[in-house]
C-alpha cells in the first residue's frame, strides 16, 4: 500500500450505521463496495469476528481483506507512529486518543462488541472451581504455571489482571508462577504444556484449538473490554473509502449478534 496517500473526508458515521441496516435489510453485504484491497488492523481479541466477516465479505464483493492484529497498545503506537489501514479496531479511548492526532477519521467511534476475560485448561483437563472469587483465589495457588499476556505489551486483559491480582492480595504468588505471553493466543500455552491455566478474553480462548474454557471470571471481579470501529483519515485510493465504509457497517449491523455469540463476545 503506497506510503503517499490522497486526503479524502469521511462523512459522519451515523450514515455508516444506516448503510449497515440497509444491507441487512436488503440480506446482503452493503452492496456498493467495489472490487479492490482492504487492510484492516484489530485487536486479537476480535480477530475471530473480522477473520470471518472479511471472508464473507470479500466473497460477496470481490475485495481482498487483509487481516493484521496486534495488542491494543501495540496497534495503538503503530498506528500513531504512521502505519497506514483502512478500518482500525481497538477500545473507544484509544481510537479517541488517535482521532485527537488525526490518526482516524472524525466521528464517534462505532461500538461493535464486548468481551469478557476467561479461564482456559488443556481439552481434557481436569476443570478447577472458578465460580468465586475464593475459589478463583484457590485454584490459581494450587496451579503449577499460569499464562496471561505481559501488560508490558499493552495487552488489555493482563493490564487489568496484574491490577486485579493486586486488589486480591495475591500478585506476588502469581508473579512467581506467572507464564507472560507477549502478543497472540495465551490458551497456547496450555495447549503446549507450559502451563495449566490460561486467564484471557474469552474470544481468544474459544479461537486456540485443544484448550477449553472453563468459565467466565466471576461477575463482581469480571472486566470487559469494548472494541469500537474507525476509518482511515486519507485512505490510499477512492473506492477503499467505501469499501472501508460498508466493511465496518457490516461489522456493526444488527444481524452480527449470532456471529458475536458464536466467537464468545456480545453486543456493546
Amino acid at each position: 500500500m503506497p506510503a503517499t496517500r490522497t486526503l479524502r473526508t469521511f462523512p459522519r458515521r451515523a450514515p455508516v450505521l444506516r448503510l449497515a441496516t440497509l444491507a441487512l435489510g436488503l440480506g446482503i453485504f452493503c452492496g456498493h463496495a467495489t472490487a479492490g484491497e482492504l487492510k484492516v488492523l484489530t485487536t486479537g481479541a476480535f480477530k475471530p469476528v473480522v477473520t470471518e466477516v472479511a471472508k464473507r465479505f470479500s466473497e460477496a464483493t470481490g475485495t481482498q481483506v487483509t487481516v493484521d492484529n496486534d495488542t491494543a497498545g501495540a496497534l495503538a503506537r503503530r498506528v500513531e507512529g504512521g502505519e497506514a489501514f483502512d478500518v482500525l479496531i481497538l477500545t473507544p479511548a484509544a481510537l479517541g486518543a488517535l482521532q485527537k492526532s488525526s490518526r482516524v477519521g472524525p466521528g464517534p467511534p462505532v461500538p461493535l462488541a464486548k468481551v469478557g476475560i476467561g479461564v482456559a485448561v488443556k481439552a481434557g483437563a481436569p476443570k478447577p472451581d472458578v465460580s468465586t472469587p475464593d475459589a478463583f483465589t484457590a485454584a490459581l495457588r494450587a496451579t503449577r504455571k499460569v499464562a496471561m499476556i505481559d501488560p508490558a505489551s499493552g495487552g488489555s486483559s493482563g493490564i487489568y489482571l496484574v491490577g486485579l491480582f493486586e486488589r486480591m492480595g495475591i500478585a506476588d504468588e502469581v508473579k512467581a508462577k506467572a507464564v507472560l505471553v507477549p502478543g497472540g493466543l495465551v490458551a497456547t500455552r496450555v495447549v503446549s504444556g507450559e502451563a495449566d491455566l490460561a486467564i484471557h478474553q474469552v474470544s481468544e480462548i474459544l479461537a486456540v484449538p485443544g484448550a477449553e474454557l472453563v468459565a467466565p471470571l466471576p461477575a463482581t471481579i469480571q472486566n470487559y473490554t469494548i472494541y469500537a470501529g474507525a476509518l482511515a483519515p486519507n485512505p490510499s485510493n477512492p473506492s477503499n473509502a467505501d469499501n472501508a465504509a460498508s466493511f465496518l457497517a457490516t461489522l456493526a449491523a444488527p444481524d452480527m449478534a449470532p456471529v458475536l455469540a458464536a466467537k464468545g463476545m456480545e453486543k456493546p
